[in-house]
């Protein structure tokens, strides 16, 4: 005879055994994100997508952000990265691709606006997309700081900050641009092919070696 403390367990073992075999399904397919290569494709696709959750449309940041640093606070990309216009956007401007191994020390952005800034924080996609911009100078600077509005809107940086780092390149970044116009005439290059592999070298000492440009 089944007492009703048997019965509860029969009828938690028909509840619970389908609980489990459905998470055990559930862990038979999960992702193993300690795998990098797995953890780095799941961010392409999550950038790939990022362009359907856009509040500006279909303009997205086109490649996840993968950087290295010198031991000074240079960095250097170690993937491609991009933006492409959304609708309403395609003509007013162009898509822009960052190659792999580009430099940069976010200086097209006016240093006093960094308090308003975490460096490591969303911002720092856009600021890599419009450093690119103000070094390869083949978009008028206006187009420039533009995109980089765009860009910020896109990873949904609040629209007050957005305001104040947009006119802050609009008043203080001819500077910027007007330093890497005298740096290209001087030779200088920004383009990596090979990437540094002791942690203490600075980017003084790492730019003056050779073969290491593309």
């Amino acid at each position: 005879m089944m007492t009703r403390r048997t019965t509860l367990a029969c009828l938690g073992g028909a509840l619970i055994m389908p609980m489990l075999a459905c998470t055990a399904r559930k862990a038979d397919t999960a992702v193993d994100y300690a795998d990098q290569g797995v953890a780095d494709e799941w961010m392409r696709q999550w950038m790939n997508e990022a362009g359907k959750r856009s509040p500006t449309g279909e303009q997205v940041p086109v490649g996840p952000l993968f950087i290295g640093r010198f031991a000074d606070p240079v960095y250097y990309l170690r993937e491609p990265i991009g933006w492409r216009p959304g609708r309403g956007e395609i003509g007013k401007h162009e898509a822009v691709e960052v190659p792999v191994g580009f430099v940069t020390d976010f200086a097209s952005i006016p240093r006093e606006f960094y308090s308003l800034l975490r460096p490591d924080g969303l911002y720092a996609y856009a600021a890599v997309i419009h450093d690119y911009l103000y070094w390869d100078q083949s978009l008028e600077r206006d187009a420039c700081d533009e995109i980089l509005k765009l860009c910020m809107k896109d990873f949904r940086i609040d629209f007050a900050t957005v305001t104040t780092i947009y006119t802050g390149v609009r008043t203080g970044g001819w500077k910027a641009w007007a330093d890497n116009a005298e740096l290209k005439r001087r030779g200088e290059k920004r383009i990596l092919k090979r990437f540094p592999m002791d942690p203490t070298i600075r980017w003084a000492q790492w730019k003056v070696q050779p073969g290491v440009y593309r």
